[in-house]
Protein backbone atom coordinates (compact mmCIF):
# COMPACT_ATOMS: atom_id res chain seq x y z
CA UNK A 1 0.00 0.00 0.00
CA UNK A 2 1.17 3.49 -0.77
CA UNK A 3 2.18 5.59 2.21
CA UNK A 4 0.54 8.77 0.87
CA UNK A 5 -3.03 7.52 1.15
CA UNK A 6 -5.06 7.16 4.29
CA UNK A 7 -7.44 4.34 3.51
CA UNK A 8 -8.24 3.71 7.15
CA UNK A 9 -11.61 4.42 8.69
CA UNK A 10 -11.98 7.80 10.44
CA UNK A 11 -11.55 6.18 13.86
CA UNK A 12 -8.19 4.70 12.87
CA UNK A 13 -6.93 7.50 10.61
CA UNK A 14 -3.51 8.84 11.60
CA UNK A 15 -3.22 12.08 13.50
CA UNK A 16 -1.75 14.98 11.58
CA UNK A 17 1.53 15.89 13.32
CA UNK A 18 3.05 19.30 13.71
CA UNK A 19 5.79 19.97 11.13
CA UNK A 20 9.31 19.19 12.25
CA UNK A 21 11.90 21.96 12.45
CA UNK A 22 13.62 20.48 9.40
CA UNK A 23 10.42 20.48 7.34
CA UNK A 24 9.66 24.05 8.36
CA UNK A 25 13.13 25.15 7.24
CA UNK A 26 12.85 23.36 3.90
CA UNK A 27 9.35 24.71 3.25
CA UNK A 28 10.50 28.22 4.12
CA UNK A 29 13.39 27.83 1.65
CA UNK A 30 10.94 26.82 -1.07
CA UNK A 31 8.79 29.84 -0.28
CA UNK A 32 11.75 32.25 -0.47
CA UNK A 33 12.82 30.72 -3.77
CA UNK A 34 9.26 30.92 -5.07
CA UNK A 35 9.07 34.62 -4.24
CA UNK A 36 12.20 35.19 -6.30
CA UNK A 37 10.86 32.96 -9.08
CA UNK A 38 7.72 35.08 -9.23
CA UNK A 39 9.90 38.04 -10.20
CA UNK A 40 11.65 36.19 -13.03
CA UNK A 41 10.86 37.15 -16.59
CA UNK A 42 8.92 35.00 -19.01
CA UNK A 43 12.13 34.26 -20.92
CA UNK A 44 13.93 33.17 -17.75
CA UNK A 45 11.13 30.81 -16.73
CA UNK A 46 10.95 29.37 -20.27
CA UNK A 47 14.69 28.78 -20.31
CA UNK A 48 14.54 27.10 -16.91
CA UNK A 49 11.87 24.63 -18.07
CA UNK A 50 13.86 23.86 -21.22
CA UNK A 51 16.92 23.21 -19.05
CA UNK A 52 14.84 20.81 -16.95
CA UNK A 53 13.86 18.89 -20.10
CA UNK A 54 17.49 18.59 -21.21
CA UNK A 55 18.56 17.33 -17.79
CA UNK A 56 15.80 14.71 -17.84
CA UNK A 57 17.03 13.44 -21.21
CA UNK A 58 20.62 13.31 -19.98
CA UNK A 59 19.60 11.40 -16.85
CA UNK A 60 17.13 9.08 -18.63
CA UNK A 61 19.15 5.91 -17.97
CA UNK A 62 19.42 6.65 -14.25
CA UNK A 63 15.70 7.48 -14.02
CA UNK A 64 14.66 4.27 -15.77
CA UNK A 65 17.00 2.21 -13.59
CA UNK A 66 15.48 3.76 -10.47
CA UNK A 67 12.01 2.96 -11.77
CA UNK A 68 12.95 -0.68 -12.41
CA UNK A 69 14.11 -0.91 -8.81
CA UNK A 70 10.78 0.52 -7.65
CA UNK A 71 8.87 -1.97 -9.80
CA UNK A 72 10.87 -4.90 -8.42
CA UNK A 73 10.10 -3.78 -4.88
CA UNK A 74 6.43 -3.29 -5.76
CA UNK A 75 6.25 -6.85 -7.11
CA UNK A 76 7.74 -8.18 -3.89
CA UNK A 77 5.30 -6.19 -1.78
CA UNK A 78 2.24 -7.18 -3.84
CA UNK A 79 1.26 -3.66 -4.92
CA UNK A 80 -2.20 -3.41 -6.52
CA UNK A 81 -2.14 -3.81 -10.34
CA UNK A 82 -3.63 -0.34 -10.89
CA UNK A 83 -0.83 1.26 -8.86
CA UNK A 84 1.82 -0.82 -10.62
CA UNK A 85 0.48 0.44 -13.96
CA UNK A 86 0.80 4.03 -12.77
CA UNK A 87 4.24 3.38 -11.31
CA UNK A 88 5.72 1.90 -14.48
CA UNK A 89 7.92 4.31 -16.44
CA UNK A 90 9.44 2.97 -19.65
CA UNK A 91 11.49 4.81 -22.26
CA UNK A 92 8.44 5.76 -24.34
CA UNK A 93 6.52 7.07 -21.35
CA UNK A 94 9.54 9.02 -20.14
CA UNK A 95 10.08 10.46 -23.61
CA UNK A 96 6.45 11.54 -23.77
CA UNK A 97 6.72 13.20 -20.37
CA UNK A 98 9.84 15.09 -21.45
CA UNK A 99 8.04 16.25 -24.59
CA UNK A 100 5.27 17.48 -22.30
CA UNK A 101 7.82 19.51 -20.32
CA UNK A 102 8.98 21.15 -23.55
CA UNK A 103 5.39 21.91 -24.50
CA UNK A 104 4.93 23.66 -21.17
CA UNK A 105 7.96 25.83 -21.92
CA UNK A 106 6.39 26.87 -25.24
CA UNK A 107 3.03 27.86 -23.78
CA UNK A 108 2.05 31.54 -23.42
CA UNK A 109 3.07 33.19 -20.17
CA UNK A 110 0.19 33.02 -17.66
CA UNK A 111 1.81 35.60 -15.35
CA UNK A 112 1.38 39.36 -15.63
CA UNK A 113 -1.73 39.29 -17.82
CA UNK A 114 -3.89 42.36 -17.33
CA UNK A 115 -7.45 41.12 -16.88
CA UNK A 116 -9.07 44.44 -15.99
CA UNK A 117 -8.08 48.07 -16.64
CA UNK A 118 -10.35 50.85 -15.43
CA UNK A 119 -10.01 54.58 -14.81
CA UNK A 120 -11.91 55.16 -11.57
CA UNK A 121 -11.31 58.90 -11.89
CA UNK A 122 -8.76 61.14 -13.54
CA UNK A 123 -5.36 59.95 -12.33
CA UNK A 124 -6.84 57.02 -10.37
CA UNK A 125 -6.36 53.83 -12.40
CA UNK A 126 -7.21 50.27 -11.37
CA UNK A 127 -5.86 47.12 -12.97
CA UNK A 128 -6.07 43.40 -12.20
CA UNK A 129 -3.01 41.30 -13.04
CA UNK A 130 -2.43 37.56 -12.93
CA UNK A 131 0.22 36.50 -10.41
CA UNK A 132 1.61 33.14 -9.19
CA UNK A 133 -0.14 31.36 -6.33
CA UNK A 134 3.12 30.92 -4.39
CA UNK A 135 3.90 27.37 -3.23
CA UNK A 136 2.08 24.21 -4.26
CA UNK A 137 1.96 21.12 -2.07
CA UNK A 138 1.32 18.09 -4.27
CA UNK A 139 0.68 14.60 -2.87
CA UNK A 140 0.33 11.73 -5.31
CA UNK A 141 0.31 7.93 -5.37
CA UNK A 142 2.78 6.11 -7.64
CA UNK A 143 2.98 7.99 -10.99
CA UNK A 144 6.56 9.27 -10.98
CA UNK A 145 5.82 11.08 -14.26
CA UNK A 146 3.65 13.41 -12.15
CA UNK A 147 6.87 14.91 -10.75
CA UNK A 148 7.86 16.11 -14.22
CA UNK A 149 4.41 17.44 -15.07
CA UNK A 150 3.93 19.29 -11.81
CA UNK A 151 7.46 20.68 -11.63
CA UNK A 152 7.37 22.07 -15.17
CA UNK A 153 3.96 23.67 -14.67
CA UNK A 154 5.01 25.10 -11.31
CA UNK A 155 8.18 26.72 -12.62
CA UNK A 156 6.52 28.01 -15.80
CA UNK A 157 3.76 29.66 -13.75
CA UNK A 158 6.18 31.11 -11.20
CA UNK A 159 5.36 28.76 -8.31
CA UNK A 160 7.47 26.68 -5.97
CA UNK A 161 6.44 23.11 -5.17
CA UNK A 162 6.70 20.61 -2.33
CA UNK A 163 6.22 17.16 -3.90
CA UNK A 164 5.30 13.94 -2.10
CA UNK A 165 4.98 10.72 -4.04
CA UNK A 166 4.06 7.34 -2.65
CA UNK A 167 6.65 5.17 -0.95
CA UNK A 168 6.50 2.78 -3.91
CA UNK A 169 7.88 5.53 -6.21
CA UNK A 170 10.56 6.99 -3.94
CA UNK A 171 13.57 5.95 -6.06
CA UNK A 172 11.97 7.13 -9.30
CA UNK A 173 10.85 10.46 -7.83
CA UNK A 174 14.27 11.11 -6.28
CA UNK A 175 16.07 10.45 -9.58
CA UNK A 176 13.66 12.69 -11.47
CA UNK A 177 13.91 15.52 -8.96
CA UNK A 178 17.72 15.33 -9.00
CA UNK A 179 17.63 15.84 -12.77
CA UNK A 180 15.15 18.70 -12.52
CA UNK A 181 17.20 20.51 -9.89
CA UNK A 182 20.36 20.00 -11.92
CA UNK A 183 18.61 21.63 -14.85
CA UNK A 184 17.50 24.57 -12.73
CA UNK A 185 21.04 25.02 -11.41
CA UNK A 186 22.18 26.25 -14.82
CA UNK A 187 19.23 28.65 -15.17
CA UNK A 188 18.09 31.85 -13.52
CA UNK A 189 15.70 29.87 -11.28
CA UNK A 190 16.93 28.49 -7.95
CA UNK A 191 16.80 24.69 -7.51
CA UNK A 192 15.28 25.36 -4.07
CA UNK A 193 11.96 26.06 -5.81
CA UNK A 194 11.41 22.29 -5.86
CA UNK A 195 11.58 20.01 -2.82
CA UNK A 196 10.78 16.31 -2.47
CA UNK A 197 9.19 14.94 0.70
CA UNK A 198 9.99 11.28 1.32
CA UNK A 199 8.26 10.12 4.50
CA UNK A 200 4.70 9.54 5.61
CA UNK A 201 5.21 11.91 8.53
CA UNK A 202 6.24 14.68 6.14
CA UNK A 203 3.22 14.16 3.90
CA UNK A 204 0.93 14.40 6.92
CA UNK A 205 2.76 17.42 8.36
CA UNK A 206 2.50 19.15 4.98
CA UNK A 207 -1.19 19.64 5.79
CA UNK A 208 -0.16 21.93 8.66
CA UNK A 209 2.00 24.25 6.55
CA UNK A 210 -0.59 26.98 6.11
CA UNK A 211 1.28 30.23 5.68
CA UNK A 212 4.02 28.46 3.73
CA UNK A 213 1.93 26.45 1.26
CA UNK A 214 -0.85 28.13 -0.73
CA UNK A 215 -2.58 25.19 -2.41
CA UNK A 216 -2.59 21.42 -1.88
CA UNK A 217 -3.20 19.19 -4.89
CA UNK A 218 -3.86 15.52 -4.08
CA UNK A 219 -3.62 12.97 -6.89
CA UNK A 220 -4.74 9.54 -5.80
CA UNK A 221 -7.48 7.54 -4.16
CA UNK A 222 -10.78 8.75 -2.84
CA UNK A 223 -9.52 8.05 0.70
CA UNK A 224 -6.42 10.18 0.14
CA UNK A 225 -8.38 13.16 -1.17
CA UNK A 226 -11.05 12.99 1.52
CA UNK A 227 -8.47 12.70 4.29
CA UNK A 228 -6.59 15.75 3.02
CA UNK A 229 -9.75 17.83 2.64
CA UNK A 230 -10.77 16.98 6.20
CA UNK A 231 -7.38 17.69 7.80
CA UNK A 232 -6.02 20.95 6.46
CA UNK A 233 -6.82 24.66 6.46
CA UNK A 234 -4.97 25.05 3.16
CA UNK A 235 -7.18 25.20 0.03
CA UNK A 236 -7.38 21.80 -1.71
CA UNK A 237 -7.76 21.26 -5.45
CA UNK A 238 -8.51 17.80 -6.75
CA UNK A 239 -10.98 15.03 -7.36
CA UNK A 240 -11.86 11.93 -5.43
CA UNK A 241 -13.43 9.28 -7.65
CA UNK A 242 -13.18 9.06 -11.42
CA UNK A 243 -16.48 7.33 -12.17
CA UNK A 244 -16.90 8.09 -15.86
CA UNK A 245 -19.75 6.98 -18.13
CA UNK A 246 -20.41 6.41 -21.81
CA UNK A 247 -24.04 6.45 -22.96
CA UNK A 248 -24.75 4.66 -26.23
CA UNK A 249 -27.88 6.32 -27.54
CA UNK A 250 -30.45 4.69 -29.81
CA UNK A 251 -29.22 6.95 -32.64
CA UNK A 252 -25.56 5.98 -32.17
CA UNK A 253 -23.34 4.74 -34.97
CA UNK A 254 -22.88 1.37 -33.28
CA UNK A 255 -19.46 0.39 -34.70
CA UNK A 256 -18.17 3.86 -33.82
CA UNK A 257 -19.71 3.65 -30.37
CA UNK A 258 -18.04 0.29 -29.75
CA UNK A 259 -14.63 1.66 -30.77
CA UNK A 260 -15.14 4.59 -28.39
CA UNK A 261 -16.22 2.27 -25.56
CA UNK A 262 -13.24 -0.03 -26.01
CA UNK A 263 -10.79 2.87 -26.06
CA UNK A 264 -12.43 4.54 -23.08
CA UNK A 265 -12.07 1.35 -21.01
CA UNK A 266 -8.99 -0.48 -22.27
CA UNK A 267 -6.53 2.13 -23.56
CA UNK A 268 -5.37 2.73 -19.96
CA UNK A 269 -7.84 1.26 -17.45
CA UNK A 270 -5.95 2.55 -14.40
CA UNK A 271 -6.53 6.17 -15.43
CA UNK A 272 -9.17 8.26 -13.70
CA UNK A 273 -10.69 9.16 -17.10
CA UNK A 274 -11.40 5.55 -18.10
CA UNK A 275 -15.09 4.64 -18.14
CA UNK A 276 -16.42 2.49 -15.32
CA UNK A 277 -20.06 2.26 -16.47
CA UNK A 278 -21.53 1.73 -19.93
CA UNK A 279 -25.13 2.88 -20.37
CA UNK A 280 -26.95 1.48 -23.42
CA UNK A 281 -30.31 2.55 -24.81
CA UNK A 282 -32.72 -0.39 -24.73
CA UNK A 283 -33.64 0.04 -28.41
CA UNK A 284 -30.08 -0.78 -29.51
CA UNK A 285 -28.98 -2.86 -26.52
CA UNK A 286 -29.36 -6.26 -28.21
CA UNK A 287 -27.49 -5.26 -31.37
CA UNK A 288 -24.80 -3.32 -29.53
CA UNK A 289 -24.09 -5.92 -26.85
CA UNK A 290 -23.99 -8.73 -29.44
CA UNK A 291 -20.89 -7.04 -30.85
CA UNK A 292 -19.59 -5.48 -27.63
CA UNK A 293 -19.54 -8.57 -25.38
CA UNK A 294 -17.08 -10.59 -27.49
CA UNK A 295 -15.00 -7.48 -28.18
CA UNK A 296 -14.62 -6.72 -24.49
CA UNK A 297 -13.96 -10.36 -23.68
CA UNK A 298 -11.17 -10.39 -26.27
CA UNK A 299 -9.69 -7.34 -24.56
CA UNK A 300 -9.75 -9.10 -21.19
CA UNK A 301 -12.55 -6.97 -19.73
CA UNK A 302 -14.86 -8.45 -17.11
CA UNK A 303 -18.42 -7.24 -17.74
CA UNK A 304 -21.02 -6.90 -14.98
CA UNK A 305 -24.56 -6.10 -15.99
CA UNK A 306 -28.01 -5.31 -14.67
CA UNK A 307 -30.79 -7.85 -15.23
CA UNK A 308 -31.52 -6.67 -18.77
CA UNK A 309 -27.86 -6.68 -19.75
CA UNK A 310 -27.48 -10.18 -18.30
CA UNK A 311 -30.45 -11.37 -20.33
CA UNK A 312 -28.61 -10.09 -23.40
CA UNK A 313 -25.42 -12.00 -22.59
CA UNK A 314 -23.45 -10.16 -19.91
CA UNK A 315 -22.23 -12.96 -17.65
CA UNK A 316 -21.94 -11.39 -14.20
CA UNK A 317 -24.44 -9.36 -12.17
CA UNK A 318 -24.01 -5.68 -11.32
CA UNK A 319 -25.66 -3.90 -8.45
CA UNK A 320 -25.76 -0.57 -6.69
CA UNK A 321 -22.20 -0.91 -5.41
CA UNK A 322 -20.88 -1.43 -8.95
CA UNK A 323 -22.41 1.83 -10.14
CA UNK A 324 -20.51 3.58 -7.32
CA UNK A 325 -17.15 1.88 -7.94
CA UNK A 326 -14.06 3.20 -9.69
CA UNK A 327 -12.52 -0.10 -10.75
CA UNK A 328 -9.30 1.32 -12.22
CA UNK A 329 -8.99 -2.07 -13.87
CA UNK A 330 -10.37 -4.17 -16.72
CA UNK A 331 -13.85 -4.31 -15.19
CA UNK A 332 -16.88 -2.56 -16.66
CA UNK A 333 -20.45 -2.33 -15.41
CA UNK A 334 -23.24 -2.28 -18.00
CA UNK A 335 -26.76 -0.92 -17.57
CA UNK A 336 -29.56 -0.85 -20.12
CA UNK A 337 -31.65 2.35 -19.83
CA UNK A 338 -35.01 3.24 -21.29
CA UNK A 339 -34.12 6.65 -22.65
CA UNK A 340 -31.84 9.67 -22.41
CA UNK A 341 -33.51 10.95 -19.26
CA UNK A 342 -32.83 7.69 -17.42
CA UNK A 343 -29.19 7.86 -18.51
CA UNK A 344 -28.94 11.44 -17.24
CA UNK A 345 -30.52 10.47 -13.93
CA UNK A 346 -28.07 7.59 -13.50
CA UNK A 347 -25.06 9.84 -14.16
CA UNK A 348 -26.41 12.48 -11.78
CA UNK A 349 -26.83 9.83 -9.07
CA UNK A 350 -23.62 7.84 -9.45
CA UNK A 351 -21.20 10.01 -11.43
CA UNK A 352 -18.25 11.84 -9.88
CA UNK A 353 -18.46 14.91 -12.18
CA UNK A 354 -15.22 13.94 -13.88
CA UNK A 355 -15.90 13.05 -17.55
CA UNK A 356 -18.98 11.59 -19.22
CA UNK A 357 -19.67 10.94 -22.90
CA UNK A 358 -22.50 10.17 -25.30
CA UNK A 359 -22.40 8.33 -28.61
CA UNK A 360 -25.19 9.55 -30.89
CA UNK A 361 -25.91 10.98 -34.33
CA UNK A 362 -29.00 12.85 -33.09
CA UNK A 363 -28.12 16.55 -32.69
CA UNK A 364 -30.96 17.33 -30.28
CA UNK A 365 -30.07 14.40 -28.02
CA UNK A 366 -26.41 15.39 -28.10
CA UNK A 367 -27.20 18.98 -27.17
CA UNK A 368 -29.42 17.86 -24.30
CA UNK A 369 -26.72 15.57 -22.91
CA UNK A 370 -23.95 18.18 -23.27
CA UNK A 371 -26.08 20.77 -21.48
CA UNK A 372 -27.50 18.55 -18.74
CA UNK A 373 -24.48 16.59 -17.49
CA UNK A 374 -22.71 18.57 -14.76
CA UNK A 375 -19.21 17.18 -15.16
CA UNK A 376 -15.86 18.81 -15.73
CA UNK A 377 -15.78 17.18 -19.17
CA UNK A 378 -18.82 16.29 -21.28
CA UNK A 379 -18.04 14.65 -24.64
CA UNK A 380 -19.82 13.73 -27.86
CA UNK A 381 -18.68 10.80 -30.00
CA UNK A 382 -15.18 10.54 -28.58
CA UNK A 383 -13.27 8.69 -25.88
CA UNK A 384 -13.25 9.88 -22.29
CA UNK A 385 -9.50 9.30 -22.35
CA UNK A 386 -9.11 12.75 -23.92
CA UNK A 387 -9.65 14.28 -20.46
CA UNK A 388 -5.99 15.09 -20.02
CA UNK A 389 -3.94 18.26 -19.86
CA UNK A 390 -1.41 17.05 -22.45
CA UNK A 391 -4.18 16.12 -24.90
CA UNK A 392 -5.91 19.45 -24.29
CA UNK A 393 -2.72 21.22 -25.33
CA UNK A 394 -1.79 22.33 -21.81
CA UNK A 395 1.56 20.53 -22.10
CA UNK A 396 0.84 18.76 -18.82
CA UNK A 397 -1.47 19.00 -15.83
CA UNK A 398 -1.11 19.12 -12.07
CA UNK A 399 -4.32 17.16 -11.70
CA UNK A 400 -7.99 17.09 -12.61
CA UNK A 401 -10.49 19.07 -10.56
CA UNK A 402 -14.13 18.01 -10.36
CA UNK A 403 -15.21 20.91 -8.19
CA UNK A 404 -17.68 23.45 -9.55
CA UNK A 405 -15.56 26.53 -8.88
CA UNK A 406 -12.62 27.09 -11.24
CA UNK A 407 -10.21 25.74 -12.10
CA UNK A 408 -12.12 22.70 -13.34
CA UNK A 409 -11.10 19.67 -15.37
CA UNK A 410 -7.42 19.20 -16.27
CA UNK A 411 -5.53 21.96 -14.46
CA UNK A 412 -2.63 23.46 -16.37
CA UNK A 413 -0.93 26.84 -16.19
CA UNK A 414 -4.15 28.85 -16.09
CA UNK A 415 -5.18 27.10 -12.89
CA UNK A 416 -1.92 27.92 -11.10
CA UNK A 417 -2.24 31.69 -11.07
CA UNK A 418 -4.43 34.05 -9.10
CA UNK A 419 -4.74 37.79 -9.50
CA UNK A 420 -3.92 41.00 -7.71
CA UNK A 421 -5.56 44.41 -7.90
CA UNK A 422 -3.25 47.37 -8.37
CA UNK A 423 -4.48 50.93 -7.93
CA UNK A 424 -2.38 53.96 -8.91
CA UNK A 425 -3.42 57.38 -7.75
CA UNK A 426 -2.19 60.93 -7.32
CA UNK A 427 -3.10 61.68 -3.73
CA UNK A 428 -6.73 60.60 -4.10
CA UNK A 429 -8.68 60.12 -0.85
CA UNK A 430 -12.00 58.33 -0.28
CA UNK A 431 -13.46 61.27 1.68
CA UNK A 432 -13.69 63.38 -1.47
CA UNK A 433 -16.01 60.80 -3.04
CA UNK A 434 -18.06 60.32 0.13
CA UNK A 435 -18.68 64.08 0.36
CA UNK A 436 -19.52 64.42 -3.33
CA UNK A 437 -16.55 66.67 -4.04
CA UNK A 438 -15.39 64.15 -6.65
CA UNK A 439 -17.25 61.54 -8.71
CA UNK A 440 -16.12 58.22 -10.12
CA UNK A 441 -15.91 57.91 -13.87
CA UNK A 442 -15.36 54.11 -14.05
CA UNK A 443 -14.11 54.44 -17.61
CA UNK A 444 -12.85 51.20 -19.22
CA UNK A 445 -9.30 51.40 -20.55
CA UNK A 446 -7.64 49.09 -23.12
CA UNK A 447 -6.26 45.85 -21.67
Amino acid sequence: MTDTACSATPSTAPAVPEPSADLLLRAAAVRRAAMALGQCSDAERCAAVQAMARALEEDAAAILAANRADLEAAETEGLAPALVARLRLDAAKLGGAIEGVRQVAALPDPVGRRQLHTELDAGLVLERLSVPLGVLGVIFEARPDAVMQIASLAIRSGNGALLKGGREATRSCSAILAALQRGLAVSAVAPDCLELLTSRQESLALLRLDGLVDLIIPRGSNALVRFIQDNTRIPVLGHADGICHLFVDRAADLPQALAIALDSKTQYPAACNAIETLLVHREVAAAFLAAAIPAFQAAGVELRGDATAQALGVALPAGDEDWRTEYSDLVLSVKVVGDLEEALAHIATYGSRHTDAIATTDAATADRFLAAVDSAGVYLNCSTRFADGFRYGFGAEVGISTQTLPPRGPVGLEGLVTYRYRLRGEGHIASDYASGARRFSHRPLPL
